[in-house]
């Protein structure tokens, strides 16, 4: 009985860690956007993977050192307006890996005039230490 009892308690251990975290990477992805919305290079920095690699929306340069990730976003401490708010996305996990891909939406205000600016994103994300940070990250604007 005492056997059968400890398989019935393995085998729900082993379900439980089988189920997705779909909410854990949510919360990563809302983690990003507020971090951005925080105007506050080392707080978005934070949300990256140390080995991260980045392809801006309006950047020439492919970013894979947390330096170049954080000076990407130097520029959010002159822009008090800019805000991104995260769309419509899906998930697929892999374990300790997630995709994400989806819309998020970048408002601002240039020479007094408010700008909008849809844009597409892929995320892949890995689960680091109880936290879901970006490994890579691919934002290019919405197609007209």
């Amino acid at each position: 009985m005492l056997r059968k009892t400890l398989q019935l308690v393995a085998l729900t251990l082993v379900c439980q860690m089988a189920i997705a975290d779909t909410a854990g990477i949510a919360a990563g992805i809302q983690a990003w956007a507020a971090a951005y919305n925080s105007h506050d290079p080392d707080q978005v920095l934070a949300r990256y993977h140390p080995d991260a690699v980045f392809w801006g929306t309006s950047s020439a340069t492919l970013r894979d050192t947390p330096a170049a990730i954080r000076e990407y976003f130097t520029s959010l401490t002159r822009r008090p307006d800019a805000h991104v708010e995260i769309g419509e996305y899906r998930i697929q996990e892999f374990g300790d890996v997630a995709l994400a891909a989806g819309f998020y939406t970048f408002t601002d205000v240039a020479d007094g005039v408010a700008v909008t600016r849809p844009s597409r994103f892929s995320f892949a994300l890995r689960s680091t230490d109880g936290e879901w940070l970006l490994t890579q990250h691919h934002s290019s604007r919405m197609p007209q």
